[in-house]
């Protein structure tokens, strides 16, 4: 018996140590267990990361496609704008050489009608000229006719010539056989 008491004080302390080892491997158990479930935790959260980080990488991709669509239509409007600009360039130049060739055009109208002006001044100045000449002309005739008019007059007349005076044209005519006569131009 105690050869069994023995035995059953090892196996006893065999089942003690079994029970301690399960107590232990239960607590690694447990451990291992919480370690898994933070593990899956971590594994929940860095999946939970990484679907935002993937649909954060598709948002930009969008926006980076967006942006390089925008930047396309950006880079036909600015060549559009400067296709327009070369040919408002190219029209400016043509319409600044117009203006250029009509200023010219212009001076010489300009010139000519001033020299226009000037000979028509001429020749009202020469009218004028002419005008008081004719003027001066007929006081003389009319200052010699009144001062010696009536010898004159009379004298001419027994001749046979004929006195005709319009003073509203100053035309003198004097008749003797031969004409004499004085117009002014006004």
């Amino acid at each position: 018996m105690a050869s069994l008491e023995s035995q059953i004080s090892s196996l006893r302390d065999e089942l003690a140590t079994v029970y301690k080892t399960q107590g232990q491997n239960a607590q690694r158990l447990l451990a291992m267990n919480e370690t898994l479930r933070e593990k899956e935790e971590l594994c929940r959260s860095d999946s939970e990361n990484l679907r935002q980080a993937r649909e954060e990488v598709i948002m930009f991709k969008r926006k980076v496609d967006q942006h390089n669509e925008l930047m396309l239509e950006k880079d036909r409007t600015a060549q559009i704008l400067h296709d327009e600009i070369s040919t408002l360039q190219l029209e400016l130049g043509q319409i600044e050489e117009r203006n250029q060739m009509l200023t010219k055009d212009n001076a010489k109208l300009l010139q000519r009608w001033l020299d226009d002006k000037q000979a028509q001044v001429n020749r009202m100045n020469e009218a004028n000229e002419f005008y008081e000449d004719m003027r001066s002309r007929h006081q003389a005739v009319l200052n010699w006719m009144d001062s010696d008019s009536d010898s004159r007059i009379t004298e001419h007349k027994e001749r046979g010539g004929n006195i005709d005076i319009d003073a509203s044209t100053c035309d003198c005519i004097i008749d003797n056989g031969n004409e004499i006569r004085a117009e002014s131009e006004m």
